[in-house]
């Protein structure tokens, strides 16, 4: 799309036309589209001027010799990339050192939601992806050979959002989840307090969450709302306003809500909740294994230093990446996860290891900690070296996680015979009184649906009866009504059929007296005939 300006600027004969191109995307009369945020798009341009003679006394004229906008200036230099976001970012940083808060290695951790994404989609790509689209629409069941290793190579964010709906699944549902959604933002949570106060902690470095009560704020509220009301097994847990974020950045609320509960069902996320988070300890315990075949040099020194995997994978595994790490490795681990499924948090964390081998080495206990948190997510801040881990992950191969599965069950039983009949027995009896609690909890909350259900029915029962009563006196009303208009009609049809016969009669009557009166003017006329033939007749004879 391009927008065109002609300006009038003194000293200068014609006009000055200033051209902003962009790409635009055009979607179908009946289908929803979506803006993140409303943005202001300024441009910058560089007018080229050359001074002339000017025939009048009355200032300086000017030739135009060249208008160049930063966007082109920008794409003049080599390994520099155009954000179309905002095409004046890339532009001001090369004029202007970096922001200290962006690239100092300080001991603050990168906020969540940081990272620019960009938006440059080579020609050949688009094709690609067009041509999967195409060949997956044709058959929804069955998703075409090329899709997976696009999706290695990572999602153009323009397509994000149509393919993460395709990669979930959500066409098969239909609108039964953005029907449920709309329904559930309309309930009460109990959780409302606890999810406002995560809703100002997730993604402070976005501008769509930034703003207190905000459009994203309240986007992002809706939905863990939503999902703590539609799950209420799991509930609200810290960590799923990071995931949810992420969807809202590709799509509108009601299709990230499906997106999330597809990723949290069918992708068997909501098992790490589940249990005492029992799922979880089995994916560190898989994780740890993992690490004692890919890298055994490493696993030896978190084990001199006791560092063990729930130390830096919780958040790996609950947020899927999105709570530390830049957007644009965030969405492309999100491109692999949606394709692949779970064994992609084994194999981007393997790859993270396996790139950082050589600093976690040479640190102690601390300093190990603290590069987990602060260091490792700001290693990611250049694409380039995203895209580099994503293509190690995606080479690793995690085959033996079934076998660590048994593994680890075997080793959890030999513990519990092993443990103390006592404390096994009280430990166990806390999961009974636990899971009596969570029942008891469950039956009040049935108890009191069901009384509130019954109340409504009452109501409804005793509106329905009042009707029912309305419309049966109305009804006795009608019929009275309707046997006194059958009696009128009755009388009026009665006294129709005595009009009639009085008429036939009388026109009867009329009928004779006409036929009498032609008979007496025949003869009238007859008799006068008869009268004037004699007349003539005794004329003649006088004359003679």
């Amino acid at each position: 799309m391009t927008v065109a300006v002609d300006l009038v600027i003194e000293g200068i004969q014609e006009p000055v036309r200033f051209i902003v191109e962009t790409k635009a995307k055009l979607f179908p009369q009946n289908e929803r589209f979506w803006y993140f945020s409303k943005k202001t798009l300024t441009e910058q341009f560089f007018l080229k001027l050359r001074e002339v003679e000017s025939k009048s006394r009355e200032g300086l004229t000017y030739e135009v010799v060249g208008v160049e906008c930063a966007g082109e200036v920008e794409h003049k230099k080599p390994g520099l990339l155009t954000n179309l976001k905002n095409p004046l970012t890339n532009w001001q940083t090369m004029l202007s050192p970096g922001d200290p808060d962006e690239e100092s290695d300080n001991d603050e951790p990168l906020l969540s939601g940081s990272g620019e994404v960009s938006k440059d989609c080579s020609e050949v790509e688009l094709e690609s992806w067009a041509d999967v689209l195409a060949k997956w629409r044709l058959n929804m069941k069955q998703r075409p050979r090329q899709l997976t290793p696009l999706a290695h190579k990572g999602i153009p964010e323009a397509l994000r959002g149509e393919v993460w709906l395709l990669l979930a699944g959500c066409h098969e549902d239909g609108d039964k989840l953005l029907d449920t959604y709309r329904v559930l933002i309309t309930k009460e949570c109990p959780c409302e307090q606890v999810i406002q106060r995560d809703i100002n902690r997730t993604f402070p470095a976005h501008d769509f969450f930034k703003e207190t009560g905000g459009l994203g704020q309240d986007s992002l509220y809706k939905i863990s709302k939503a999902y703590s009301i539609y799950d209420e097994e799991v509930g609200y847990c810290q960590g799923l306003s990071f995931l949810a974020a992420a969807l809202l950045l590709h799509m509108p609320e009601e299709q990230a809500f499906s997106v999330l509960v597809k990723v949290m069902f069918d992708y068997q996320l909501r098992d790490l909740f589940k249990d005492d988070f029992e799922t979880l300890h089995l994916k560190f315990y898989q994780l740890e294994r993992l690490i004692q075949d890919h890298l055994p040099d490493l696993y030896e020194h978190f084990q001199e230093l006791a560092v063990e995997a729930h130390m830096f994978g919780s958040q790996w595994f609950l947020t899927l990446f999105t709570a530390k790490f830049p957007l644009f490795l965030v969405f492309h681990i999100l491109d692999v996860f949606l394709c692949e499924g779970v064994d992609t948090i084994f194999q981007v964390s393997l790859a993270l290891l396996m790139m950082s081998k050589k600093d976690l080495m040479a640190l102690d206990f601390e300093g190990v900690l603290k590069y987990f948190r602060v260091s490792l997510p700001k290693k990611y801040r250049s694409e380039e070296v995203a895209r580099q881990l994503m293509r190690n992950a995606v080479n690793i191969k995690v085959k033996k996680l079934k076998k660590y599965e048994k593994d680890y069950i075997m080793m959890k039983e030999q513990e519990r015979q092993q443990e103390d009949p006592v404390k096994r027995l009280t430990r166990e009896n806390k999961l009974l009184m636990q899971a009596n609690l969570r029942l008891e909890q469950e039956n009040d909350d049935l108890a009191y649906e069901l009384v509130t259900s019954k109340i409504d029915l009452r109501k409804n029962l005793d509106e329905v009866e009042d009707k029912a009563e309305s419309l049966t006196k109305e009804l006795a009303t009608t019929s009275t009504l309707l046997r006194d208009t059958e009696e009128e009609k009755r009388r009026l049809e009665m006294e129709a059929a005595q009009l009639k016969e009085m008429c036939r009669r009388e026109l009867q009557r009329c009928e004779s007296e006409i036929t009498r009166n032609s008979a007496i003017i025949f003869d009238y006329k007859q008799v006068t005939n008869d009268v004037w033939s004699s007349f003539f007749f005794i004329r003649r004879l006088i004359s003679f």
